[in-house]
C-alpha cells in the first residue's frame, strides 16, 4: 500500500500520491486509487515501444527460417542462433551510443562479442531482417551502414582501409562501407573503406572490395584452378600434407630480391620450349615468338580455345 506523499517516478512523469487518491504531475492521467493502490501507466508510448521491439524481433526470427533451411523453428532460433542474439544485443548497444553514453554501449557490444564471436560496433547502422549464417569472426565497423534484408556469412569483414595510419584524422569519418538492401556478401569477404555495394548485388567468398560494387553486380574472388604435379610428387597425394600444399623445394619470393638475369633465363627457356611446341604445329597455326607479338595478336592466332 503506498502512503501519502508518496511518490511514482516514471521517465515521463510523475504521480503524487495524497489521501489514497494520485494526482497526476506531467503526461499521467488523473488516477483515482482505492485503499489498496493499483497504479498503472496510460502513456501509449510504453506499448508503442514494446510493440515495436517485439515486432523486430519476429521479423528477425522469420528472416533466419526463411533463409536457413536447417532453423526447425523459432524455439531453435531463439536459443541456438548467434544472429539473432548479437541483433537484439547490438539495438540495446546502440541506444545507449546514441545517447552519448558511449562506454556503456561499447562494453554491451563487447558482452556480444563474446557471447556470438560476431562483433558489431555500436556506431554502426544496421538495418532490418539482418541475417549473419554462423556468423563467428564477423566484423562491422563503427560508420558501417547495412541496409534491410542483408545476409552475411562467417568471417565477413566491414572494415577500414588503413586505420592505424593517422587514425587522429580519421576519428569521427565515414572510413566503412555501404551495404544496400538485399545484399548477399560470401564467406571470408573483406569489404574496405568508404565505397558503397549497390542493392540486389552479391559479393562472393574470399573477395576483396575496395571499390564500389554496382546494383545487381556479382563480384567474385579469383576461383581455384588445379595445378600440374611432377610425377615424382604425384605419390606425396596419398600421404598427409599439412593444409593441403606441399611446401617442399617451394622458393620464397620475398626472402630475396628478384634477379633480372636469372628471370631472363627463365624467359628464354620457356621461348624455346615454345618454339619446339610450334615445329610440331601445323604451319598455318605457329605463332612467332619474338618482342614484336602482343597477346592480343597471339590469340588471334592460336587455334586451341
Amino acid at each position: 500500500m503506498l502512503g501519502e506523499g508518496h511518490i511514482l517516478h516514471s521517465t515521463s512523469g510523475y504521480v503524487l500520491v495524497v489521501d489514497d487518491m494520485a494526482l497526476a504531475i506531467g503526461d499521467f492521467e488523473l488516477i483515482l486509487t482505492a485503499p489498496l493502490l493499483a497504479c498503472q501507466s496510460v502513456d501509449s508510448r510504453y506499448s508503442k515501444v514494446g510493440s515495436i521491439m517485439f515486432s523486430r524481433m519476429r521479423e528477425d526470427i522469420a528472416a533466419i527460417i526463411d533463409r536457413d533451411p536447417a532453423a526447425k523453428g523459432w524455439a531453435e532460433v531463439v536459443l541456438c542462433y548467434p544472429s539473432f542474439h548479437v541483433i537484439q544485443t547490438h539495438r540495446l548497444a546502440r541506444w545507449f551510443w546514441k545517447r552519448k553514453l558511449y562506454l556503456v554501449g561499447r562494453w554491451i557490444s563487447q558482452v556480444g562479442r563474446s557471447l556470438t564471436g560476431i562483433e558489431i560496433h555500436p556506431g554502426a547502422t544496421i538495418g532490418r531482417r539482418l541475417f549473419i549464417d554462423h556468423g563467428m569472426g564477423v566484423v562491422i565497423g563503427e560508420f558501417a551502414e547495412v541496409g534491410d534484408d542483408v545476409t552475411l556469412y562467417h568471417g565477413v569483414t566491414l572494415g577500414g582501409t588503413s586505420p592505424s595510419v593517422d587514425s587522429a584524422s580519421q576519428r569521427g569519418k565515414k572510413r566503412h562501407p555501404t551495404l544496400g538492401n538485399c545484399v548477399i556478401v560470401g564467406s571470408g569477404a573483406q569489404i574496405l573503406g568508404p565505397v558503397t555495394v549497390g542493392d540486389f548485388a552479391r559479393v562472393g567468398a574470399n573477395a576483396v572490395v575496395i571499390a564500389d560494387v554496382p546494383a545487381r553486380t556479382t563480384v567474385i574472388a579469383p576461383l581455384a584452378k588445379p595445378v600440374q604435379i611432377a610425377r615424382a610428387e604425384q605419390k606425396s597425394l596419398d600421404s598427409f600434407v599439412a593444409y593441403g600444399i606441399p611446401t617442399d623445394g617451394l622458393e620464397d619470393l620475398g626472402s630475396e630480391p628478384l634477379d633480372p638475369e636469372k628471370l631472363k633465363a627463365q624467359l628464354k627457356l620457356m621461348k624455346a620450349r615454345l618454339s619446339a611446341i610450334e615445329d610440331k604445329l601445323p604451319t598455318s597455326a605457329a605463332v612467332p615468338i619474338g618482342d614484336d607479338v602482343t597477346a592480343e595478336s597471339a590469340d588471334e592466332k592460336q587455334p586451341f580455345v
